[in-house]
């Protein structure tokens, strides 16, 4: 009879003694998996720990926490694929390790297109991939993000191989969203229609709007840096579009070189407190709400806005956590979120996830517990509370300190 353990007769100090046979039995295989070196927050190491017990339970914490032992169970190029903390398994490196090298510039976690628009309070994608294993989203189903801002959840999903949609009330968040995630597909569009748009060469412009959304956000850029940093228009609109289309042209090599299976990806301009989805019709939600009066999203970009025609009065009264004021503010944004929360249950399938990433705020300065208040009325609607991660973040000094990453259950 064939048996996966190999027998040894004698002595062997690696084994272990069948004391009915007098053999010594091997002990099970196992996977040896070494985080990446830029590691170092507690969170990121939860993260790491929740991420690859969703695939192996089985597993030990050797090295100071910074290498990690599995069971053998056959899933070692899924692990390869799909994990975000690791940055070997058994000696192999990870795709992710790999995309990370994709990169115009100095920032770790803005790889392939994540870095494009200098968006205030983007996600990791870091952190998105490893929040889409702890959830169990698959290839075949479909990630919402309900505000959808930079796009750092839906273009991750999309790296992973899973179908994704975004919506945002932002005109802005949902051109910047679409660009980073449909650029790879009329890169060569892009780069025949260069001379055209940066400098006036070459006859008419492209037909494709998808080009056309390229070169209008490179332009945004070039007045953000105008707006924030002085710099000067036109360079600055040279400069960023040909690094953009430097880091969509890594996003085509890296999809040739490492095999990637591209989700389809949906960007809608839509209000998350009237979601235009059917119920129970998406896999898993992650997303990002309005920090309520920490950051005022209309007034952060107004340049950018203004450059695209909108008037900064009329839309503001469309955001969430930007109408209103003093307390009111904090009424219409609590009213806003228990609809956008309840949207958010309908479209779910039961027993699929939630992930909201979630802070409090200062007002007058006293701390408002936001992140109870989401876990109360969430559980009110009936979700089930599965897990709250303290998270430390960096930026908003003022305003927050740390966000908690909240895990429902519907």
């Amino acid at each position: 009879m064939k048996t996966n353990h190999k027998i040894i007769i004698g002595d062997n100090i690696n084994g272990t003694l069948d004391t009915s046979r007098h053999l010594f039995i091997n002990p099970p295989l196992y996977q040896r998996l070494k985080l990446l070196d830029n590691i170092q927050f507690i969170y990121e190491l939860a993260l790491a720990r929740l991420e690859l017990q969703s695939f192996n339970p089985d597993l030990k914490v050797t090295n100071d926490f910074r290498e990690f032992e599995i069971k053998d169970k056959g899933d070692f190029d899924v692990l390869k694929k799909r994990l975000a903390y690791f940055k070997t398994i058994n000696g192999d490196y990870s795709d992710y390790y790999y995309l990370q090298k994709y990169n115009q510039t100095k920032s770790v976690n803005q790889y392939l297109t994540h870095w494009i628009y200098p968006y205030k309070g983007k996600f990791h994608p870091q952190m998105i991939r490893a929040l889409m294993n702890i959830i169990k989203i698959q290839n075949s189903e479909t990630l919402f993000d309900p505000f959808v801002g930079s796009g750092t959840a839906v273009l991750e999903a999309q790296i992973l191989g899973i179908n994704a949609i975004g919506i945002d009330i932002s005109p802005l968040c949902v051109l910047i969203s679409k660009v980073k995630t449909e650029s790879v597909d009329v890169l060569d569009e892009i780069k025949k229609y260069k001379d055209f748009y940066l400098f006036k060469k070459g006859g008419r412009e492209s037909s494709d709007e998808r080009v056309k959304n390229f070169y209008r956000v490179a332009e945004m850029m070039a007045h953000s840096d105008q707006s924030r940093r002085g710099k000067n228009f036109e360079s600055s609109f040279v400069n960023d579009a040909l690094k953009m289309i430097a880091s969509v042209e890594d996003y085509s090599n890296a999809i040739k070189k490492h095999n990637l299976k591209i989700g389809k990806t949906k960007i809608l301009e839509g209000d998350a407190r009237k979601i235009n989805l059917k119920d129970e019709s998406v896999d898993g939600i992650i997303t990002s709400p309005p920090y309520s009066i920490a950051l005022n999203y209309v007034v952060n970009d107004a340049h950018s806005l203004k450059a695209l025609g909108y008037d900064l009065d009329k839309i503001k009264e469309d955001f969430i956590g930007v109408r209103g004021t003093g307390l009111n503010k904090f009424e219409l944004y609590d009213k806003d979120m228990e609809k956008a929360y309840s949207e958010m249950y309908r479209v779910l399938k039961k027993n699929k996830y939630c992930v909201v990433v979630i802070g409090n705020v200062t007002f007058q300065g006293q701390e408002i517990n936001t992140t109870q208040n989401v876990i109360n009325y969430c559980e009110k609607i009936g979700f089930k509370t599965i897990k709250k991660m303290e998270k430390i973040i960096y930026g908003l000094y003022n305003v927050m300190q740390k966000e908690y990453i909240l895990i429902f259950q519907k």
